[in-house]
């Protein structure tokens, strides 16, 4: 357990109210030299007020009211952290917040390291380490579906379903030490065949929640989608019309958009981050040159590419085919959607994946439909785990190799030291996302480097 106390801010920015969040054995005898309220008998989980003082030690003892303040107290065991906790409530000035601190630190108190709060909940067990990570994503979330991931995570859902998996690797293992312990005697308690369905089905399992991986950090990050075409094919006028505003300048004049324009767009919970990019042509002006090499380069960078044509151009639509099939062979993980719009000035059959009029507003709602549906796939995102920490999936991966490798020894009827040694390989992998192993401290370190002060 840590024996010294921790101290910081626990709310960010400005505001009428802050936060100062105190957490170690020292907390309430730290707080009790600033405050003529007695603490040493109140309960958990109880508000006091109180006027907090900064002390100063010269000739004499001597109290300088700082504010007046909440005390929350939450006892050893029952807090956050698991550890002695107090939580001061005080006005949101910059001054009060620093003052307070400062004299928390001078009774005794160190300030606290990025995370610090929630590293010593999971050190204390109040939570897992997955559930640690998924409060960095809750903070993080900008995006309904992204805060939906982040609190199933939280909530544990994550936590069981591994939990589940590596019961059914216990047993597995279990089953096959038995038969280690009995070599001698030639005896069998592991059906092969029961056993390669059950790596089957673990097997397919993690399978499932690697291939969610791509729709987590999707929801998590925001879904890069680039908006590109030819001059005057309507990319800036399409953006206007899903952002509801004038965000870029539309003009008959080729070449108006000089530079990408990036904004986000919130689709069905799911956030896209649109860049309306420079209309693809030859030119010799240097500007427009430059705004089309940075047009290519943020397709390169897309999940999702709108290759937009204008409907009322025959000659240019024929072109944009043979466009849009080059760029699909180039890029095959991308969604490559061919869009034609301006159909209120030539409405004919097109075989294009979608027909708009970013005037009209016709279809639109047709393509912004699919554009969720293709990043949702086939996963429930309100059922199902989705992983979106590249942590997770990386240690999904070699669960994934080790239970293949079990499985090619049980097909091949390799020894069953051998297959006991993929199979505690497999275990070990999924225990490290929930840190049900022994964790290196860097590891762990690095992870909650990554949280904000005062969490």
């Amino acid at each position: 357990m840590n024996q010294d106390t921790i101290v910081a801010l626990a709310t960010g920015g400005t505001g009428a109210l802050s936060v100062i969040r105190l957490s170690g054995p020292e907390a309430k005898a730290i707080t009790q030299v600033h405050v003529r309220k007695d603490l040493g008998s109140i309960d958990s989980h109880t508000v006091h007020f109180a006027l907090f003082n900064a002390v100063t030690r010269d000739f004499e003892l001597r109290l300088t009211p700082i504010d007046e303040v909440l005390i929350a107290y939450f006892a050893h065991g029952k807090s956050f952290t698991g550890e002695e906790t107090i939580e001061i409530h005080c006005h949101g000035s910059s001054y009060i917040q620093q003052t307070i601190i400062q004299s928390l630190v001078a009774e005794g108190a160190r300030l606290a390291t990025p995370g610090e709060f929630t590293q010593r909940a999971f050190i204390n067990g109040k939570l897992d380490l997955s559930q640690a990570e998924a409060i960095a994503d809750l903070i993080a979330s900008q995006s309904q579906q992204a805060h939906a991931m982040a609190l199933n995570q939280l909530r544990g859902t994550f936590s069981h379903e591994l939990s589940t998996l590596r019961e059914k690797l216990i047993e597995f293992a279990s089953l096959i030490e038995l038969e280690l312990d009995f070599g001698e005697e030639d005896v069998a308690f592991a059906d092969r065949s029961a056993l390669i369905d059950l790596v089957q089905q673990v097997l397919a399992k993690v399978k499932r929640l690697i291939s969610s991986f791509a729709l987590g950090n999707a929801m998590k990050e925001g879904v890069p989608v680039a908006i590109v075409g030819a001059p005057n094919a309507g990319k800036s006028s399409l953006l206007n019309y899903l952002l509801g505003e004038e965000r870029a300048i539309v003009s008959e004049i080729a070449g108006t958009t000089r530079d990408v324009i990036e904004e986000t767009l919130n689709i069905d919970g799911i956030r896209f981050r649109l860049m309306d990019t420079a209309g693809i042509r030859e030119t010799s002006e240097t500007i427009e040159a430059m705004g089309i090499a940075r047009s290519q380069e943020k397709i390169t960078r897309a999940r999702v590419v709108l290759a937009l044509s204008d409907a009322s151009n025959a000659s240019q639509m024929e072109a944009d085919r043979v466009w849009v099939d080059d760029m699909r062979v180039s890029y095959p993980e991308k969604e490559i959607l061919w869009v034609a719009n301006k159909t209120d000035l030539h409405a004919v059959n097109l075989p294009v994946d979608y027909a708009i009029s970013a005037v009209t507003g016709a279809g639109i709602n047709a393509l912004t439909h699919a554009l969720s549906e293709r990043i949702k796939q086939d996963f429930d995102v309100n059922q199902e785990t989705i992983v979106s920490n590249v942590r997770h999936v990386e240690a999904l991966e070699q669960t994934q190799t080790a239970l293949f490798a079990a499985l090619n020894g049980l097909r091949h009827q390799l020894p069953a030291d051998l297959v006991a040694m993929d199979i505690r390989s497999a275990m070990r992998s999924l225990g490290n996302i929930t840190g049900e192993i022994e964790m290196d401290t860097d590891i762990l370190g690095t992870i909650f480097s990554r949280f904000c002060i005062g969490k």
